[in-house]
């Protein structure tokens, strides 16, 4: 079982940059494929970023290409994902998720999931 904590949410302007992070229960975070999802009211459960264990592959949602760069600490079981130039579109509740295999983008793939951090992009 691995326990996931994001935090970094918040209320930002249009233009604005927030950083989330999600901490990672498990000794063995390092590995582990890491990944950041999103869901907006109404609306599915969005791929937005994941880094490979080493950080050697790291792939974006074509959203967010640009403009959100994801990281790792693995002495620090921790997963970042920067956001810049946010946008009134990027509102939604940001999940943090891990997996044992390649990074996809397909939702069901993946292991643990986060509780979730509000992100609210104002115009």
């Amino acid at each position: 079982q691995v326990q996931l904590v994001e935090s970094g949410g918040g209320l930002v302007q249009a233009g604005g940059s927030l950083r989330l992070s999600c901490a990672a229960s498990s000794g063995t975070f390092s590995r582990y494929t890491m990944g950041w999802f999103r869901q907006a009211p109404g609306k599915g459960r969005e791929f937005v970023a994941a880094i490979s264990w080493s950080g050697g592959m790291i792939y974006y949602g074509d959203s967010v290409k640009g403009r959100f760069t994801i990281s790792r600490d693995n002495a620090k079981n921790t997963v970042y994902l920067q956001m810049n130039s946010l946008k009134p579109e990027d509102t939604a509740v940001y999940y943090c998720a891990t997996s044992s295999f390649a990074p996809t983008v397909v939702a069901g793939r993946w292991d643990y999931w986060g509780q979730g951090t509000q992100v609210t992009v104002s115009s």
